[in-house]
């Protein structure tokens, strides 16, 4: 073989290794496969960027992780909204818009009067996961199984949301 098709060879070995990553950053996994094969192409055509006895794996991820970002700025551009209108004083306004919080103080509020109607078994469960425990931390400290945990936290959604309803508040999603 050539050292061209070694090189060839050797990048085509990671293409496994890079399917992971890519679909981290792109979340589509048919727009992950486009960006594998830009990265393997970007990768090939530049072979002479590469320097012997270097990581090709982390070259090829920073090669893709450039490729990503990329097109990100580029679509980011494409979807930029130019307004020729003649009125341009919300444009060219420099005051700052300041957002009222109380809206969201009374649904706060509304939601800690709910919960202290909810059952005690689930409220501890619940307020840990609300408050980033994992589920296998909170089954550790309450030292209850894991699906009791999750069943528990899942009732005093369910719960919560029925209370708040019953008070005439109503999430657009149902979800809390």
């Amino acid at each position: 073989m050539t050292p061209s098709m070694n090189f060839g060879v050797e990048i085509m070995q990671y293409e496994g290794i890079l399917r992971p990553f890519a679909f981290n950053l792109t979340r589509n996994r048919e727009e992950s496969e486009d960006l594998i094969q830009d990265t393997i192409y970007r990768a090939l055509s530049n072979k002479e960027k590469f320097a012997e006895g270097t990581n090709i794996k982390a070259w090829l991820f920073t090669i893709m992780r450039n490729i990503f970002i990329n097109n990100y700025r580029r679509n980011q551009k494409r979807n930029t909204v130019t307004d020729t209108s003649d009125n341009q004083y919300l444009l060219n306004s420099t005051k700052k818009v300041e957002r009222n919080g109380s809206e969201s103080a009374f649904i706060a509020e509304d939601i800690k009067k709910a919960m202290v109607e909810v059952s005690k078994d689930f409220t501890e469960p619940f307020m840990m996961y609300h408050n980033g425990f994992k589920y296998q931390e909170i089954a550790e400290k309450l030292d209850l199984p894991l699906g009791t945990v999750k069943s528990r936290i899942f009732f005093a959604r369910k719960e919560l949301q029925a209370r708040l309803k019953d008070m005439g508040i109503k999430n657009s999603n149902d979800d809390i």
